[in-house]
């Protein structure tokens, strides 16, 4: 895989299924680099296989498609060019033309549909005062964001990466008719989030925070409301970050993904997002799976109901499995596993169609029968579309180590095609509480196309391994990472094609945090080195994160110097690139500058490439372009040190 390869990156969506289960419909993205954007269409795909998938929306960005009980409606948001806000369209399932249902100034998340298909509830960012385009010059002319009038802000949780400051536009819960009537149904400065209806159609369920001090802490509540907007009532008193509610079939429970909010409700980091139910009714809500053990896919994870349990898309090892979990809680069935993993799911009269991810594609739609125990692999399972085809991926090899103390890592290696022995790059990824998995991932794939041996995996910190393994680099995040990473490292290196006087590190967010750790620390051990969008320094990180107010104490707790990898700058001798996006809310650009100003001072070899216009996630969501020139940017530093 070359940088410029991308645009062949066709990644499907979450399915959505016909009422009698024979056609799943997925929205289809890929980076488009001529219009420098994503472009994403809607794809028919038949469940038994009798036809191949087809393109049924020629949209320039359409996604999230949610099919009507009544079979009759296909609801999905439409962007109608690449700079446009998602809207909220429906078009007949039969075929026809597509209807717009609303124009919110800042667009609208996905919907979902009341069961007597009349309906769709859904929510929307709405300015507050003059505002984000909604104002105009006395010549009529739009005012622009440096014309606006200031903010006071007297709330820590203010902004969000991604997204912008939160709270002159909270999101708020509506409700839009076939006919096109749309009806706001919360007030106030509080966010509402993910509405689902009740099976009985009297109730929608929510994520809003609501409590005292509930702007300066990180817990929600899932809540209840009625359609017409009265009857507002939380049910989790303010003791999770909680996502995804759902009723239960009999209208009697809400079950939904949270994580404990911890201590002062701002200590959710190193924590499992598992599956809990409350009662509708009032009462404290229970797990239905081990939260130890537990924890919702990220990103892209998902929970649904159906007659006789939730499917729950659990992380594994580097695995997603889908899990039948009943509802009191007892013994749960694995319905997807192996080295695969579940990136978004549908059921419909008894049958399953899921979007499964391997290390040889970006992901494919497969149909299964439900309730089943078989693995997608399994011949209960038919894969139903070949939006990969023609990628030859490079092989993905398991890899276990020893930490000195004895404990066990995991991880892989990704090795060029061509003869070594190959130089190093070991691969470290952000969160810290995320998981490197078995599914084609551009990253290794565009360095080991360049002919560097890549070497990753989710030393203790990760997700996926269990809360324990998590919350074990808690309070002394580098030291403890370090052992796991290198040995890791070493492990690698005991195979003879893989050249150990030429290893780099790179990695991004924590994962750059890690890289400029070990360049102050095991400097020795790298030719050179890629620090991307890092945290370096916690102090001045706490105070200027948009999450860095609970995060750094969370996660750090305490003697933030002794834990900064700026605190060792003058150690670094490694060449180091710094790479940072401008627009970075998470971890912010002054922290890429610090370091760099350190490491130049001194007369060290150093680098900084920045991104304009980019957040946080630049390499997974920035222009396509910049994505390209990172990559480029990359290769280019480690070919002139390596």
């Amino acid at each position: 895989m070359k940088p410029d390869d991308l645009p062949h990156m066709r990644t499907p969506g979450a399915p959505t299924l016909s009422p009698d289960g024979t056609t799943a419909v997925v929205a289809v993205a890929r980076p488009d680099l001529a219009a420098d954007a994503y472009t994403s269409q809607l794809w028919l795909v038949p469940t038994d296989g009798s036809r191949p998938a087809s393109q049924f929306t020629t949209g320039w960005h359409d996604s999230e498609p949610r099919w009507s009980p009544d079979g009759r409606w296909l609801a999905f948001l439409r962007r109608a060019a690449k700079s446009a806000k998602p809207q909220l369209w429906v078009l007949p399932a039969a075929g026809g033309e597509g209807r717009q249902l609303t124009d919110e100034p800042l667009g609208v998340g996905p919907a979902d549909w009341s069961p007597d298909s009349t309906s769709l509830a859904f929510s929307a960012r709405v300015p507050q005062g003059p505002r984000y385009g909604t104002a105009t010059t006395d010549d009529g002319d739009p005012v622009g964001p440096d014309a606006e009038p200031p903010r006071r802000i007297t709330e820590l949780f203010n902004r969000l990466d991604g997204v912008g400051f939160l709270r002159d536009r909270p999101s708020h819960l509506f409700v839009a008719d076939l006919d096109g009537g749309v009806t706001r149904i919360t007030t106030g400065g509080h966010d509402h989030d993910d509405p689902r209806w009740s099976p009985d159609g009297e109730w929608l369920t929510f994520v809003s925070a609501r409590h005292p001090g509930w702007s300066a802490d990180w817990a929600a509540d899932v809540c209840v409301i009625r359609p017409d907007g009265t009857a507002l009532r939380p049910l989790t008193g303010a003791a999770f970050v909680p996502s995804r509610p759902r009723f239960t079939p009999d209208g009697g429970a809400i079950v939904f993904a949270g994580a404990p909010a911890g201590e002062h409700r701002v200590d959710p980091v190193l924590r499992n997002e598992s599956l809990w139910s409350v009662p509708v009714a009032g009462g404290e809500p229970r797990p239905l799976l081990d939260p130890a053990a537990y924890h919702l896919a990220a990103p892209g994870g998902d929970l649904d109901v159906t007659p006789s349990g939730v499917l729950f898309a659990a992380e594994h090892r580097g695995e997603v499995h889908l899990l039948h979990v009943p509802f009191d809680g007892g013994a749960h069935r694995v319905v997807v596993s192996g080295r695969r993993q579940v990136a978004g799911f549908a059921w419909s009269a008894g049958t399953l169609a899921a979007t499964i991810a391997t290390p040889s594609d970006w992901g494919e739609l497969y149909a299964l029968p439900l309730p089943a125990s078989a693995p997608a692999s399994a011949p209960g399972a038919s894969r139903l579309t070949t939006f990969s085809d023609g990628i030859q991926a490079l092989e993905q090899t398991e890899l276990t180590a020893t930490a000195p103390d004895g404990y066990p890592v995991h991880g892989w290696v990704v090795r060029p095609a061509t003869p070594g022995p190959h130089p190093v790059l070991l691969m470290i990824h952000g969160g810290p509480f995320t998981q490197y998995g078995w599914r084609l991932f551009d990253e290794p794939q565009v360095y080991a196309g360049a002919g560097y041996a890549v070497v990753y995996g989710n030393p203790r910190g990760s997700s996926g391994y269990g809360e324990a393994h998590g919350r074990a680099i808690r309070g002394n995040v580098g030291e403890v990472s370090a052992a796991d990473l290198l040995a890791l490292l070493d492990a690698a290196l005991e195979s003879p094609d893989l050249d150990t006087g030429r290893v780099g590190v790179l990695g991004g967010s924590h994962g750059g945090f890690m890289t400029t750790w070990l360049a102050a620390h095991h400097g020795e051990r790298f030719r050179a080195a890629v620090s991307e969008r890092a945290v370096n320094a916690i102090d001045s990180f706490a105070g200027t994160s948009d999450i860095g107010w609970f995060f750094a104490d969370s996660l750090y707790v305490d003697e933030f110097a002794r834990q900064s990898p700026l605190t060792y700058a003058d150690r670094i001798a490694t060449p180091m690139l710094i790479i940072h996006s401008e627009q970075d809310w998470r971890c912010p650009v002054e922290q890429a500058y610090r370091l760099f100003v350190a490491l130049k001072r001194r007369g060290a070899p150093v680098e900084l490439l920045l991104f304009p216009g980019e957040g946080h996630e630049l390499s997974r969501t920035g222009r396509p372009s910049h994505r390209v020139q990172r990559f480029d940017a990359i290769v280019d530093w480690f070919d002139r040190h390596m």
